[in-house]
């Protein structure tokens, strides 16, 4: 045991030195590993949790990660992997998943399913609902399938109505981010450009009733996937044509950027432990994956927005977190396995590698690898409101 407590502390130096020297010398992004998704995907979908690198049955499945290991085999697709057998495979088995928790008498998606392949619940929450139908809309729009593109078309129209009665605000902005993709490829289909302008003004009427002189934000308390708000508003307002939607998207992401830099001035998401009040101030810890990948979405977002370089900087600067730019200077990314560690705590990274850690850094770092081909290529990322 004292030659296993020496080992690990190596290993914490090592990973030290290589997180500090990251952050004074910005490194290449790394490649796409998919090994530690295909760890956690068996036949049913992708599990939720991993005991460090290994998958933990005991904690089933969910439409949250499978929805999620949808939109992300999405991206790998429309990137042009060479692994296209395998990301074909995959996402056949998250669509599948994603298919099977629709219940077509509610017009509700369920949730969690046990490892037994039993569903623990008859109905799942709204935020699952909304991802869901982000991941659909996203196939339709990006997928060269013929045969995923029309079933994740036939559930987005079965699965869309439901949204109009959400009173969840992620709920509306992962529809509207599903809704984006899916009218890039059914530009001008007239109910569901509908439902995109009532969420939109839904969001945006929410963002200007809470926002006041200190607090540029959507509720009285940021919580979770906050950045994913302000895109869905930046992303709406860019193909309604609505400048003033764009400009309070930009705005709140502004503001919430402010509130996620540390004194010295790396990106530090606010902590799931007590989270920001408005008359509060913000938890240090712990810090989640999933906050650093949708900020670095939102980033690319508003600089397709605007036009602004310092955004597409800001993007970089957020993705930096998963690779030792931080709090505690230690990498999330772990390059052995391909998968990331579950979060920042006080004291330690948590060294469990869950499918939503992992899908965050691997959505994340395909968004920063797409943005920067599309520099080296020369392709406007700049796109009017």
């Amino acid at each position: 045991s004292f030659e296993r407590a020496g080992a690990e502390r190596q290993k914490r130096k090592r990973e030290t030195v290589l997180a500090q020297t990251l952050a004074a010398r910005p490194a290449s992004l790394p490649d796409v590993d998919l090994s530690h998704l295909r760890r956690l995907t068996d036949h049913s979908g992708i599990l939720q949790h991993a005991r460090y690198s290994v998958p933990r049955y005991d904690d089933g499945y969910c439409l949250d990660d499978n929805a999620r290991a949808l939109l992300l085999m999405a991206s790998v697709e429309d990137s042009g992997t060479d692994e296209r057998v395998l990301v074909n495979a995959l996402a056949d088995r998250y669509l599948a998943f994603v298919s099977h928790a629709f219940d077509t008498g509610s017009g509700r998606f369920r949730n969690f399913m046990s490892f037994a392949r039993e569903w623990t619940e008859p109905c799942g929450s709204e935020d699952s609902h909304g991802r869901a139908i982000w991941a659909l809309g996203t196939v339709v729009g990006r997928s060269d399938t013929p045969g995923k593109r029309n079933l994740a078309g036939d559930l987005f129209h079965l699965a869309l109505p439901a949204v109009a009665t959400f009173k969840s605000p992620r709920a509306w902005a992962y529809a509207l981010l599903g809704i984006d993709h899916y009218l890039g490829a059914f530009r001008g289909e007239r109910s569901v450009e509908d439902v995109r302008t009532l969420l939109a003004e839904r969001l945006l009427a929410l963002q200007a009733k809470t926002a006041g002189a200190d607090w540029c934000w959507f509720e009285d308390r940021v919580t979770y996937c906050n950045a994913r708000l302000p895109e869905a508003l930046i992303f709406s307002g860019m193909r309604m044509l609505r400048p003033a939607m764009v400009e309070a998207g930009v705005a709140s992401l502004a503001w919430l950027l402010s509130k996620q830099r540390a004194a010295d001035g790396h990106f530090a998401p606010i902590g799931s432990n007590g989270f920001l009040e408005r008359s509060g101030t913000r938890a240090q810890f712990d810090q989640q994956p999933v906050e650093a990948c949708g900020m670095v979405s939102a980033c690319l977002a508003a600089h397709r927005a605007t036009g602004d370089a310092d955004w597409a900087e800001r993007a970089r600067w957020a993705f930096d977190w998963f690779m030792g730019r931080n709090d505690l200077h230690r990498p999330l990314y772990d390059p052995l396995t391909g998968g990331c560690r579950d979060g920042l705590h006080r004291d330690r990274p948590n060294e469990n590698q869950g499918a939503e850690s992992t899908i965050s850094f691997l959505q994340a770092l395909l968004d920063m690898r797409a943005a920067q081909h599309a520099v080296i290529a020369n392709l406007p990322l700049h796109q009017s409101a």
